[in-house]
This record gives structure tokens, sequence and C-alpha cells, in this order.
């Protein structure tokens, strides 16, 4: 894996959990081609690459990093929640302050970020993001979860298909 694993000279490259405001909601999962668009949407006009992703029913793990002297997660983050709200229908509950606001109650106003600053600690953060699944019990194979980047690092001969667990 070491060939893909080498940090770049320039932007940053962090590691991001991201969660539902109703942790009982399934909506990554069950509307995760609606993410797909609001990631890709968000990246058109705001660069940055995937290390590596992984979506849960209610939270998401990744990797980024962004383009050289750019450091702006945070526009990235409201954007991509934005859009993929937009695409959604309107049921969620939503606080007083929420409603007051015009925002909507799908995700925490929050992320939780932690800065990747060598190699290793990228190629553990990668793993830990391919490993979500197995640890939340959903699969026992990875290769039966299909919202992860997992599939491409197979694909790309960085892991075996039976990582983490038997074929």
């Amino acid at each position: 894996m070491s060939r893909y694993l080498r940090l770049r000279r320039g932007g940053a490259v962090s590691f991001f959990t991201v969660n539902l405001e109703d942790p009982s909601r399934d909506l990554l999962t069950r509307h995760a081609r609606g993410l797909g668009i609001a990631v890709r949407t968000v990246r058109d006009k705001h660069p940055f690459t995937v290390h590596a992703w992984v979506l849960m029913p209610n939270h998401l793990h990744c990797v980024l990093e962004l383009p050289p002297a750019d450091d702006d997660f945070g526009v990235r983050w409201r954007l991509i929640k934005s859009v993929f709200s937009r695409s959604l229908p309107m049921d969620e509950a939503r606080s007083p302050s929420r409603a007051n606001r015009g925002e909507r109650g799908n995700w925490q106003r929050r992320y939780w970020e932690h800065r990747i600053e060598n190699p290793q600690n990228l190629r553990a953060h990668i793993d830990y993001v391919h490993i979500n699944p197995i640890k939340h019990g959903y699969v026992t194979r990875l290769a039966d979860w299909p919202w992860s980047t997992f599939h491409r690092y197979v694909a790309q001969g960085l892991y075996p298909p039976d990582w983490a667990g038997p074929l």
C-alpha cells in the first residue's frame, strides 16, 4: 500500500467523522446516491481528493486532501451537508433554533477532524475507515459493504479482497 500512501506537499490532509443529528436514522446508506452527487457537486467547485471513505447508516468517516495552500475543509463540509439535505424530503425533526435559522435537522452542526501528519498516521486512518462496517457489526466481510472505498483499494491491489476477514 505504500505507493498510495505518500503524503504530497501542499494541501491539508485530514480524517473526518461526520454524524447525522438523529443516530436512529439511516439516511446516508438509504440516500447514498444523493450524498455522492453532493460530494461531486462540491468537489467540482472546491477540489479535494478522497483517499478513503465509508458510509455508515448514520455517520461517515473519510480521509480527504485539499490542494496546495488550501486548508478550508469547513466550506466543503457545509456545502456537502447543504446540497445533500436539500435533496431529501423535509421529514426530519428540527429544533426551534434550527427552524428559526432555516436550517435542516439532518446533520450535527459540527464534525470531528484529525490532521494527518505522516504516512503511518495516514495508513492507520485509512485502515480505520475501511474496517468500520465490521467494527459496527454490519458485515463480517468488507467485500459485502458497498459504501466504501475499500473496493477501490482492492481493485488497485492495495488490499487483498479478504483483508480484515475471511472471504
